[in-house]
């Protein structure tokens, strides 16, 4: 009878394993065979919770924008699992080198690209295998699975493609199942890249799975992607450039991964490559991202992506199926566990040692500057765990980010210090450095991305500690408003001021705003300040409760006067003193526009301002009645010259003629003002040298660069009585991501490269690129009959985490007439 129940324990997890259902099982369909709706993957991952409740923890972490549930699956053995927060903590502990971790933490990331749609499929099999045939894998490891980034994106990319493929599916590339729509799946619910996010923290899905894994900071990170349908599988080693604070051990053991991997693949017979294209240097990657805190973040990309389906013939003629597709990132998921488990003491050593006091040039940042745009910043540090002091009445000497020399900076009890000596000391330097050192000019991304020049505060890298002395806070305390003032005054250089005033457009009132300096009970107040005044708003109920709620929501101080005398400038009843009156902004949608570029906008009203648009697909545009409508944006892209027919130009242009307002992006304006002589912009013309050589095949794309700017700094000069630069200092920092380039205006350059300031400050540019450039425009407005054209060369919105730029837009909305 004994020996009837030792058998039968040990024929119990043998049992348990034949009953678990296997993606294939559980959804009724051969895996591979169609693409699986995100419910149906949630039921899965539900399912194996509810089966394997002592191997495997699933969370809910957060939801999309359009409500869509974010999981986290966290699975090892039985053992592991119960005692997880001790090996949560332990490892934790490496942060501060102490600790005695005996197990390693993998996490592997899925379809943050939603129309890369086959890792999600493979993450089933790959979870699956992890319980069953693979299940030794987990002794030693814990294993943490993100099924779908991008739930949006996945389910945008498979419902159109189960609406127009052919049954069965056609292999033809020419068929329409192998040509998404404008807006395809890569993109989130407002056309983001989620890839490009994990340090700006932009969009919902980024900012709640950072708290997840902030929580335990992995030794191994792998982000899955695809690629082009003809490419080989790609993964790590990664390419040149690497950031200079990438280590020996997490480039060797990149190649270690990489060698295992090829091993599986040879054994197949699959083709991949290593060592190109994607490099570790933008550190807002799922490959940075987790390398500048410790971990091997890794890329690995698939041939396929949105054009491939469920099947597709390639260039050389073979059919590239998503079985194939599935069988490879599968292969790569496991045989990365499969390196970790075998080589946890290593990691383990080697994420303490990552984690010790670094010897770095700068050993503090020390920051001033707008409250508004401190706090802004600060809220971006505490997402990311990055500790900050407040600073002290003294002064700290160091390299000067505005003049890019070594200079000295009066700190007060307001100034913000970061300093490197802490945990996330490396991530600190990265996020921070003034400029990035490059071993190889050849990037995939932007090679400039300085957090002082993109938030607009006057900064200090010095090489001296600097620790600061006591807890920031950044928030100002409220006074209330007073009641019955004559007006109310609110200063005009943030975001949060136009905020401010977007709610209260929102709700009726009626603000103006003062377009020279003035001064009035002593205070003295800048161009732009907006002016409330109770008689402007005698008829609107309850003013001084939506004065008030405006003020708490946006945390926001208002002066009030008894009196629109004022001591030197223009009265409150000047004609220098504009009513803002509520608007109706239409924004451009479609093939011209570029989803990215459209995406920030969209972004930008619904999400940063709280403003309402209205969106106008260019199928439909030719017959919309512009006149209801005060303003149209016409975002960056490549398009505009099929879709600018002579009617639709001069649609616009009459419109802007009769009083409305044009804000032409980056592509638009070449479109806009191509060849026509009612645009005052011209474009600047540069003389090609006649040295030119035609160069060699092997060097054509280093002499390509030289006409490149990759994503670069420059410092800019800003007219700030142009109301298109209303709350500017003289001086802008602008990040160019290309040589675009138009001649000065005659009246409304707002903000331009002057004389000898085309050399960046940060980031690189091309020789020739410098020189197209050079005294070029890069915001700036024309008057045209009644109305304005408002032109932005570069984009103060890119990737919505450059913060100062977009008080020009919000200047090209509200400010200019």
């Amino acid at each position: 009878m004994k020996l009837i129940l030792r058998y039968a324990l040990l024929l119990m997890p043998l049992l348990g394993l034949a009953q678990l259902k296997s993606p294939s099982e559980f959804l009724g369909y051969e895996l591979g065979t169609q693409f699986t709706r995100h419910h149906e993957v949630v039921d899965y991952y539900q399912y194996l919770a509810e089966a394997e409740p002592q191997r495997m923890k699933l969370i809910e972490y957060g939801k999309t924008n359009e409500r869509r549930p974010l999981l986290l699956a966290t699975i090892s053995t039985k053992e592991n699992m119960q005692n997880l927060d001790k090996i949560r903590e332990e490892h934790m502990k490496g942060l501060n080198g102490e600790g005695t971790p005996d197990k390693a933490i993998v996490w592997l990331s899925y379809n943050v690209h939603g129309n890369e749609s086959v890792s999600t499929e493979a993450s089933m099999q790959t979870i699956y295998d992890l319980f069953t045939s693979k299940s030794s894998y987990l002794e030693n490891i814990v294993v943490l699975i993100d099924p779908c980034i991008n739930p949006d994106g996945r389910d945008r990319y498979v419902n159109w493609y189960n609406q127009f493929k052919n049954s069965p599916n056609q292999v033809d590339p020419n068929s329409k199942e192998h040509h998404e729509n404008w807006w395809s799946g890569r993109s989130n619910h407002y056309m983001f890249d989620l890839n490009r996010d994990w340090a700006w923290l932009t969009q919902v899905e980024s900012q709640q799975r950072l708290k997840q894994f902030n929580k335990w900071l992995p030794h191994v990170h792998v982000d899955f992607h695809e690629q082009g349908v003809d490419n080989p599988y790609y993964f790590a080693p990664a390419a040149e450039p690497f950031h200079e604070v990438v280590t020996d051990f997490q480039r060797e053991f990149q190649k270690t991964i990489g060698k295992n991997h090829a091993k599986y693949f040879d054994e197949n017979g699959w083709f991949y490559f290593t060592k190109e294209v994607f490099d570790l240097l933008y550190p807002s990657y799922g490959d940075t991202y987790p390398t500048y805190n410790g971990g091997i973040g890794m890329t690995y990309e698939q041939g396929g992506s949105g054009r491939a389906g469920l099947g597709i013939i390639t260039s050389i003629g073979d059919t590239l199926t998503l079985k194939d597709r599935i069988a490879h990132h599968h292969t790569t998921g496991l045989s990365t566990v499969e390196v970790a488990a075998n080589n946890v003491n290593k990691l383990n050593d080697e994420f303490k040692k990552f984690h010790l006091k670094k010897d770095f040039k700068y050993k503090s940042y020390v920051l001033n500057g707008n409250p508004d745009k401190l706090e802004l910043l600060t809220n971006l540090l505490s997402k990311h765990e990055i500790e900050y002091k407040a600073g002290s009445n003294s002064s700290v000497k160091g390299y000067n980010y505005a003049t890019g020399k070594i200079s000295s900076l009066k700190t007060t009890d307001k100034s913000i210090v970061i300093s490197t000596d802490q945990a996330k000391g490396t991530l600190v330097k990265v996020l921070f450095e003034p400029m990035a050192k490059l071993s190889d000019s050849v990037t995939y991304d932007i090679t400039a991305w300085s957090l002082p020049y993109a938030y607009g505060v006057n900064a200090i890298a010095s090489e001296s500690s600097f620790n600061g002395t006591t807890a920031v806070n950044s928030k100002p305390e409220l006074k209330g408003v007073a009641a019955n003032s004559y007006a109310y005054l609110a200063d005009w250089n943030s975001m949060k001021d136009a905020r401010f005033l977007a709610e209260l457009l929102r709700n009726k009132v009626r603000v103006r705003y003062a377009h020279k300096p003035f001064t009035v009970d002593g205070i003295a107040h800048e161009r732009g300040t907006l002016i409330i005044t109770k008689s402007d708003n005698k008829n609107l109920k309850n003013f001084n409760k939506i004065l008030s709620t405006a003020s708490k929501n946006q945390n926001k101080n208002l002066i009030s006067t008894n009196t629109g005398f004022v001591e030197s400038g223009k009265d409150f009843g000047s004609s220098y003193v504009d009513v803002i009156q509520s608007l109706n902004i239409a924004v451009l949608s479609g093939e011209p526009t570029s989803t990215l570029r459209f995406g920030e906008i969209w972004n930008f009203f619904e999400q940063q301002l709280d403003y309402p648009i209205s969106v106008l697909d260019e199928d439909y545009f030719a017959r919309v009645d512009l006149t209801k409508y005060d303003i149209l944006i016409l975002p960056d892209g490549r398009g505009y010259n099929s879709f600018l027919t002579t009617y639709t130009k001069e649609k616009i242009k009459d419109w802007v003629k009769h009083g409305g307002k044009l804000i032409a992006m980056g592509g638009a304006i070449d479109g806009i003002t191509a060849s026509d002589d009612d645009f005052d912009l011209k474009e600047k013309e540069i003389k090609k040298d006649s040295s030119d050589t035609i160069g060699s095949f092997e060097i054509s794309e280093r002499e390509q660069i030289k006409s490149t700017i990759t994503g670069a700094i420059f410092k800019a000069t800003v007219d700030n009585t142009n109301p298109l630069a209303y709350g500017y200092d003289d001086t802008y920092f602008t990040l160019k991501l290309g040589a675009r380039s138009y001649k000065y205006l005659d009246n409304g350059s707002a903000v331009y490269l002057s004389e000898g300031d085309n050399e960046p400050i940060s980031g690189f540019a091309g020789s020739e690129a410098k020189k197209k450039i050079a005294e070029t425009l890069i915001f700036g407005t024309e008057e045209m009959g009644r109305g304005q054209v408002i032109y932005m060369v570069d984009n103060p919105l890119f990737r919505g985490f450059w913060e100062n730029g977009k008080l020009f837009f919000a200047n090209a909305l509200f400010m200019v007439k």
